[in-house]
């Protein structure tokens, strides 16, 4: 199993053929709350929107519903990163990171972010360039 960050589903959406290898791993991806509102958030066209959200609610979805300990996690991550000279750029990263370490499920990103918060967390990441 593997967390898909918004940042690779854009990717995606943009030009499915840039990334082939994640029609070949469907099977594994997961989700959460916070990363199908980055993703959806982002379609003009409503007709678009509809067919994209059902496939992003086809997978499983983690930690649903949100509890405020991920929120305080996800401040923790936060915090911490500061202290330790990482400014982490988004606060929707940082609960993403709480949700994949709680569940132990790496991130698959394109996102300097969660590289900055694997270096002081258990976060898994899993990194993949696109042609």
């Amino acid at each position: 199993m593997i967390l898909v960050d918004s940042s690779v589903w854009i990717d995606f959406i943009i030009d499915p053929k840039r990334l082939p290898v994640l029609e070949s791993r469907v099977d594994d991806c997961v989700t959460c709350s916070p990363v199908i509102q980055e993703v959806l958030q982002g379609f003009a066209d409503p007709a678009r929107f509809e067919s994209f959200k059902e496939r992003l609610l086809s997978f499983p979805i983690l930690s649903e519903p949100l509890t405020s300990d991920l929120f305080v996690k996800a401040a923790h991550i936060y915090r911490d990163g500061r202290r330790r000279g990482y400014t982490i750029r988004s606060a929707a990263d940082c609960l993403i990171a709480a949700i994949a370490i709680e569940n132990d499920i790496p991130i698959w990103h394109r996102d300097r972010d969660f590289t900055a918060i694997a270096k002081f967390t258990p976060l898994q990441v899993y990194s993949l360039h696109l042609m």
